[in-house]
């Protein structure tokens, strides 16, 4: 039997509970708890012996029993079985014998071992037509479900569905808040560990700029003189949200000490490597860039571990070099030795460039990728200019080829240029 065109006047005991479940439904609730309010009123009411309550995922288009809690919880596809009908039409469906009827599963009755007689299935639909869920009372206690339930079912779902979705938005809203105060608590701790000011380097130009994405990532960079040489850092901790952040701001802090404490480049490297490999969970790590420049003999000293590719202008040829990681990623092991350090020798007009991903992996609408040989365009065209104007041309091409496709990641970028001899 199905839903009855008819709708019968309810009779004033059933408006009276309904009015009161509504004035509880109104009180505020976690999900859990107001799922298990609907159910209970639901069987209250009705006079049913039980119910079960599916609410519907739109990403996945099925219908997920909440209550009675099931391990695994039963899932139907929309459209399919008694529950699925009954969301996809929006009419209630009144079964006098489910084990005749050819579309009912049975899932709660296969989950616990109860046995469904008598069913009838009510969508919840909230404001604005939207899909929330199906309510299935089960095996009424005095026969079976007549047009008098059905009516009642009708007002009551009416009134628990917007129930549902309210409590479901304000657990989305709250989620989100937490979320965005997360976010904007690491962006800030990001933001702290950058250079208020660009060194002075006699006889360089140089520049630094950190571009954030929506969300919070691990990006940083460093550039700070260290006993006559430029200390140049660039990192990105892997994931979002405060851990990668604070991960990122902690290399920072152990380089910083490690050289004020007198170490070296390859000893620091190492250490504060293994140090992370210990500290940070298995699947954290921080690719990451560190160097010094000399500014009397113009070479760069560095290790790269998992950071690439590292660009080398020459302003002589006019090409671009690619320097590869040098290593695995800082933290993802411990090791023994650092390995040999790159030499990189900067002559008059040369750029070293610390690119970070969210330029070269930059997609546009058709998937493809910004990618070094636009980056290397970039340089070709306007390496002469002042170090801020040409990070500024490399974002605006990188924008302009993503056509206006948002910004998936964060860029930074950090251009350092040995300055042409006067007279060459």
């Amino acid at each position: 039997m199905t839903k009855s065109q008819n709708h019968p006047a309810l009779p004033p005991e059933a408006m009276a509970k309904i009015l009161e479940v509504t004035q509880q439904l109104a009180a505020p609730f976690e999900l859990i708890n107001m799922l298990a309010e609907v159910v209970n009123a639901s069987q209250s009411v009705l006079g049913a012996d039980m119910a079960a309550l599916w609410l519907y995922e739109a990403d996945s288009k099925d219908l997920v029993i909440k209550v009675p809690e099931l391990d695994p919880p039963a899932r139907v596809a929309a459209g399919d079985g008694l529950v699925g009908e009954c969301l996809m039409s929006r009419q209630i469906i009144n079964v006098a014998d489910c084990y005749a009827d050819p579309r009912f599963q049975g899932a709660v009755d296969k989950a616990t071992g109860y046995r469904t007689k008598t069913m009838l299935c009510v969508p919840l639909v909230g404001s604005g037509e939207a899909l929330v869920g199906v309510l299935q009372l089960l095996n009424k206690n005095s026969g079976e479900f007549d047009d008098g339930d059905e009516s009642i079912a009708r007002a009551l779902a009416a009134q628990c569905a917007v129930a549902l979705q309210r409590t479901q938005l304000t657990e989305e809203l709250f989620e989100k808040r937490r979320l965005d105060k997360e976010v904007n608590i690491a962006r800030e701790i990001q933001m702290s560990t950058l250079p208020t000011q660009m060194p002075v380097v006699p006889g360089y130009d140089l520049h630094g700029r950190f571009l954030p994405a929506s969300q919070t990532g691990g990006d940083m960079f460093d550039l700070v003189m260290l006993d006559g040489q430029l200390f140049m850092l660039m990192g990105d901790a892997t994931g979002h949200g405060f851990g990668p952040a604070l991960s990122a701001t902690q290399m920072q802090a152990m380089l910083r000490v490690a050289f004020r404490a007198g170490a070296d480049l390859d000893s620091a490297f190492m250490h504060v490597n293994n140090q992370l490999a210990e500290d940070l969970p298995d699947d954290r790590f921080i690719t990451a860039f560190m160097g010094f420049l000399n500014p009397d003999t113009h070479d760069v000293r560095f290790h790269s571990g998992g950071q690439g590719p590292i660009l080398h202008f020459h302003a002589e040829s006019g090409e671009c070099e690619w320097h590869k990681p040098t290593s695995y990623p800082v933290g993802v092991m411990e090791m023994d030795a650092p390995g040999k350090a790159k030499l990189l020798d900067m002559q008059p007009g040369d750029i070293l460039g610390l690119i970070s991903d969210g330029v070269f992996e930059y997609e546009n609408k058709k998937g493809q990728q910004f990618g070094e040989d636009r980056v290397a365009e970039v340089m070709r065209n306007f390496h002469n200019i002042a170090m801020a104007d040409l990070s500024q041309q490399l974002l605006d091409a990188t924008f302009a080829f993503g056509e206006e496709i948002p910004q998936a990641d964060d860029i930074t970028v950090v251009l350092l240029r040995r300055l042409p001899i006067s007279g060459m």
